[in-house]
């Protein structure tokens, strides 16, 4: 009987977070998402490439941004990349970093 139990409690779960899961996120919120994603990717490259952070950061300063929180938001992107150890691909960096945006941007709902 308990094994019974536990078994459709596991099944309602498992369900419940594939209904949450299947919720379609806004454009803006994938727009979002990929737009850090790039970031990432971009200062992963330039890690990997032997740019130090100052520099990537001095590029990231004179680029233009439409909406006024990117810069600060790039930079935090930028710099988080830079302090992981991480030797990934950046195009593994970038999935990676797109899959947990839309997970959080789910998840925050």
């Amino acid at each position: 009987m308990r094994v019974l139990l536990a078994t459709i409690a596991g099944a309602v779960l498992a369900s419940a977070a594939c209904i949450a899961q299947a919720k379609a996120l806004s454009q803006n919120e994938r727009q979002v998402c990929g737009w850090g994603s790039q970031i990432a990717a971009e200062a992963q490259q330039a890690k990997l490439s032997g740019v130090t952070l100052y520099a990537t950061r001095k590029k990231l300063q004179v680029r233009r941004f439409p909406k006024p929180w990117m810069r600060m938001t790039a930079f935090g992107i930028t710099e988080q990349t830079y302090n992981s150890r991480s030797r990934l691909k950046p195009a593994a960096i970038k999935q990676t970093y797109f899959e947990q945006c839309v997970q959080h941007a789910v998840a925050k709902r």
